[in-house]
């Protein structure tokens, strides 16, 4: 049941709360706050909490310019914060929206994003839905609690420990349960330190809400045990990387059917399941800078580390873009496509936003889905197939998101224009430092 102002009223009162946390974030998907004392929780449920627009950055330099903003809000976000409970000072925290000083939806805030696509695939009868499955390192910190390299366990793949990583992951567990989060399944993962939690399927502007305070979360519970969770990319080379594929599907706004199972086609895949796919492929150039948003992300995204390059499909290839989980006759509600090129640091709202809009535009115009590819990719000459990589740096990336009318489209030009601005500033910092491999090839030769 929908929380209501007299329901949250009667919650705070109830749990007797002192703050609240209204958080948002930025372009870069960064969590932002504003904290208030309980006593002005009713001005705020009522109007809004005011705040400096220009706080909503891309990077220091690159700020939206607007001001007299507004938080708003979303009620049925309300959770208290479970690592604030027992020190005193009861917390609890809402997601908001931003809003301009006319009440409308704040255009550059990204959450409004990825309800103007989840609305626009509501038109055209879709509910989207999608599971996340989200890995992270868990890496020692030193004595200014700073985080290292160092690695906390040396477990592998699906390893059965009782050490206290596999404890912070039941304690994620648990805290994610108190905001609402289910946890279909944890492990942990290939590399040393290394772990996953997959979040329960649900409706795709949700989820979104639900990544953002899954990083939260993490980072606070391995904080408690002074350890320090990591969702780069890739902080270590020679090792995989952290990525967060995700699982997709539409269901049929009406009756809930999964309108991507078909059993009469091949794969058990629909027409509509085809056409969304095929999106998926055209785009992929061009939303790989929002996927994947960090100049870090594209050491992950090379060959022989379990991470996608070529731009293409299949079931059993691991090393295609995208890939159909086997399809159960028995749960044909069950039946989605996976993405495997995203990475943690993304902005889940805006990440959701482009792969919804560019899946939509597949349907719209009927887009042919190329043949599968079943080989793996990584020992082939891809060549021979004429499959088309992705972009191999942020750089090339950015150059593809701005020639890509419909992700353009789909991000608004306020929102293109920060985020490009941000992330030129990051490539070029990057290009004109002098790294430490650099150095060891070089200095002592020339």
């Amino acid at each position: 049941m929908a929380n209501t102002v007299e329901t949250i009223l009667a919650s705070v009162k109830n749990q007797r709360v002192e703050f609240v946390s209204l958080q948002f974030t930025d372009i870069l998907g960064m969590v932002k706050n504003v904290t208030i004392p309980i006593t002005q929780l009713q001005d705020c449920l009522d109007h809004g909490v005011w705040f400096d627009g220009s706080s909503i950055e891309g990077l220091e330099r690159y700020r939206i310019a607007e001001s007299d903003m507004f938080l708003v809000p979303d009620l049925d976000t309300y959770a208290l914060i479970p690592w604030d409970q027992g020190v005193g000072q009861p917390t609890a925290r809402m997601i908001c929206d931003i809003h301009t000083p006319d009440g409308k939806h704040f255009s550059g805030d990204p959450r409004a994003i990825l309800r103007q696509v989840v609305d626009e695939a509501a038109e055209m009868g879709f509910v989207y839905s999608v599971g996340p499955e989200i890995e992270f390192f868990l890496f020692k910190t030193d004595e200014q609690q700073r985080p290292t390299l160092k690695p906390h366990d040396f477990a592998g793949y699906f390893d059965v420990s009782n050490d206290l990583t596999s404890r912070i992951r039941r304690r994620a567990v648990r805290a994610l349960g108190s905001f609402g989060i289910d946890v279909e399944a944890t492990h942990h993962e290939v590399a040393i330190s290394q772990h996953e939690i997959d979040l329960k399927y649900g409706p795709a502007f949700a989820m979104a809400d639900n990544i953002i305070t899954f990083r939260m979360t993490l980072k606070a519970i391995a904080q408690q045990q002074d350890l320090f969770a990591s969702f780069m990319p890739k902080p270590i080379s020679g090792i995989t990387g952290n990525g967060m594929h995700i699982h997709q599907s539409l269901s049929d706004i009406k009756t809930g059917t999964n309108v991507f199972y078909d059993p009469e086609q091949p794969y058990g895949l629909s027409a509509t399941a085809g056409h969304f796919m095929a999106g998926l492929l055209l785009h992929a150039k061009g939303m790989t800078a929002i996927l994947a948003p960090l100049v870090n992300s594209y050491k992950r995204l090379v060959t022989g580390y379990e991470a996608p390059v070529h731009i293409s499909w299949g079931r059993t290839n691991r090393s295609a873009l995208v890939r159909v989980p086997r399809i159960n006759e028995r749960r044909p509600q069950a039946t989605r496509i996976e993405l495997r090129c995203p990475d943690p640091s993304c902005n889940p709202y805006l990440a959701l936003a482009v792969m919804l809009k560019a899946g939509l535009d597949g349907i719209r115009r009927q887009l042919p889905l190329p043949d599968a590819l079943e080989e793996d990719l990584y020992h082939i000459d891809p060549r021979a197939y004429q499959v088309d990589t992705l972009p191999s740096s942020l750089g090339d990336a950015l150059i593809e998101l701005q020639q890509d009318p419909i992700i353009v489209e789909t991000l608004g030009s306020r929102i293109v224009e920060r985020f490009v601005d941000a992330k030129t500033q990051e490539w070029d910092a990057y290009c004109a430092a002098v790294s430490q491999w650099e150095l060891d090839r070089y200095l002592s030769l020339y």
